[in-house]
């Protein structure tokens, strides 16, 4: 099983996230389930959502604690020692200005809020880690991937998101 968790802050857009990878995972053939964990629901609170992956049912509803991937829409909750929490050949992806302070070869930064600033205009960063994910991870087909924002995204924005994904999964960061 591919176990995923995502971190940022009521209102970015993680749960999303989560369920669109898991909606792209379920398109390509395989068993997925997304859920959050919120603490006070409201906008800028720190919330956690996960993605877990697999070729057969999943059955087990219960948070993550040993990911293949976390990722962090807000690099102010990032703290270095959720390292801890990855899987053998894990990585930790994050929304960051400034590449150069996660030198580690198991973290991956992209500025993903100057991507969607580009192409959304504003910084809304799920899409931009998503594709970032797919790319790292090849957990899905891209064209599912981008067919799975029309579950969940509004009509309206969806085209600008499968651009972000392009942009990103082509490697013009």
């Amino acid at each position: 099983m591919k176990e995923i968790r995502w971190h940022g802050r009521g209102g970015q857009g993680a749960f999303t996230a989560s369920k669109i990878l898991g909606a792209a995972a379920v398109l390509d053939g395989s068993y997925a389930l997304a859920f959050p964990s919120f603490g006070p629901e409201r906008r800028g609170a720190p919330i956690q959502a996960f993605t877990k992956i697999d070729d057969s049912p999943i059955t087990d509803r219960s948070v993550i604690k040993k990911c293949d991937y976390i990722i962090y829409l807000d690099e102010t909750l990032y703290q270095p020692e959720v390292r801890k929490d990855l899987k053998d050949g894990g990585k930790v992806l994050i929304n960051s200005k400034d590449a150069s302070k996660y030198p580690e070869d198991d973290v991956i930064a992209i500025d993903g809020n100057r991507i969607s600033e580009e192409i959304l205009g504003r910084p809304v960063s799920n899409t931009v880690m998503l594709a970032a994910l797919a790319k790292e991870s090849k957990l899905t087909e891209v064209e599912k991937l981008k067919m799975a924002l029309e579950f969940y995204l509004p009509a309206k924005i969806v085209e600008k998101n499968k651009k972000i994904i392009q942009w990103v999964v082509d490697g013009r960061q």
